[in-house]
């Protein structure tokens, strides 16, 4: 009696533990969120107006991590498209999961 008791509890000590496994979502679904989160993290950080003047963001999925990376504006206001880059700066970048919208990483380029 005592072993089968024991053998219930165990299986049902189990199958609690495998039910809170945390299933799979796509909580970043799309690029539009990425960015989101990303600006998110990053105004309190380097503050509201810095973040704004690194728009547009690009977000860009790999591996079902987010890249986010502001934009690069040269003298002049016109934004930086050569690579590697002709004018001095940097951009922040933050990493974010696509399956549990984790920030992996996140810093700011010079």
């Amino acid at each position: 009696m005592k072993l089968s008791l024991t053998l219930c509890s165990t299986l049902a000590i189990v199958a609690l533990a495998a039910s809170q496994d945390s299933p799979k979502h796509d909580y970043v679904p799309n690029s539009e969120t990425a960015v989101v989160i990303a600006e998110a993290v990053l105004i309190p950080v380097y503050g509201k107006k810095h973040i704004e003047s690194e728009r547009p963001f690009r977000a860009t999925l790999k591996d079902d991590v987010w890249t986010v990376a502001g934009t690069l504006y040269c003298a002049g206001g016109k934004p930086q498209t050569d690579t590697p880059p002709t004018c001095d700066g940097g951009v922040a970048v933050v990493q974010i999961s696509k399956i549990d919208a984790r920030v992996i990483s996140m810093t700011h380029y010079k």
